[in-house]
């Protein structure tokens, strides 16, 4: 099967969902992971082009350490909005990558980016499918024989603006693919220097393994990571990614 990744960052999809995207590789499924933005706003000392193309290295080398590829939709940092335009070109990376399963951003996390890109995914899903929904492409892509399968990863940190839980509907067990994760997110050593810098935080890699190993625990288990099925009308319902990693998944406690 045909895998679609998409959040709003380099990083984000490592954080939430690197165990699982490595399990899906090692299956001998096709998981391509998009990032919204090449995280062009992230560096106090490299202009925006300059930090941006830095960041698109180093989301192209996360991605092959587990044989994935990697794309940029080429909107900005802060600058992702969910209006028509925006739309039509998430429609066509839809198109151009022909996923079965789409993992995405939880519509509710502390970031608007986050927020956005969720909302602009789940509805170019519903438009991709639609022929006479063009997107104004050059060379359009085909539309999608159907809607593919909806997932929302965990919020960062499983909780919301306002520090209200998410609770996922499901975790894979991902403590397996742990080590491979780790080596995804510190392929993004330009965003620890950022936060670092930024925002004070030094403890980038461990925040990462303390929000999975809180994730895993209300499954019992090590390490793991949650998601959710988007089930509106008229998106497909069968849990085809649970079938996918079954042994895996496990229901929260």
């Amino acid at each position: 099967m045909r895998i679609l990744s998409i959040h709003a960052h380099p990083d984000d999809a490592e954080i939430l969902a690197g165990g699982s995207l490595a399990l899906l590789t090692e299956r001998g499924h096709h998981v391509t992971i998009v990032t919204m933005t090449p995280g062009d706003k992230g560096s106090n000392t490299l202009s925006p082009d300059e930090i941006a193309a830095v960041r698109r290295e180093e989301g192209r080398a996360a991605a092959a350490l587990i044989g994935a590829d990697y794309l940029c939709a080429e909107f900005r940092d802060l600058e992702v909005f969910n209006d028509n335009p925006s739309r039509k070109k998430v429609t066509e990376i839809l198109r151009l990558t022909r996923p079965d399963i789409v993992l995405t951003s939880s519509p509710k996390d502390y970031l608007c980016d986050h927020e956005a890109t969720s909302l602009l995914v789940r509805d170019a899903m519903f438009g991709a499918s639609a022929p006479n929904y063009l997107t104004d492409a050059e060379r359009p892509a085909k539309p999608l024989d159907g809607i593919p399968h909806l997932y929302f990863m965990d919020a960062i940190s499983g909780h919301d603006r306002e520090g209200n839980s998410i609770l996922p509907d499901f975790v894979v067990d991902v403590s397996s693919k742990f080590r491979v994760k780790w080596d995804m997110l510190a392929a993004h050593a330009s965003q620890r220097e950022w936060l670092r810098a930024q925002h004070g935080m030094d403890d980038y890699m461990i925040m990462m393994e303390t929000w999975t190993k809180l994730c895993g625990q209300r499954a019992g288990l090590e390490y793991g990571e949650g998601f959710r099925q988007y089930k509106g009308h008229p998106y497909p319902e069968s849990p085809v990614l649970q079938e996918l990693l079954q042994d895996l998944v496990k229901t929260p406690r």
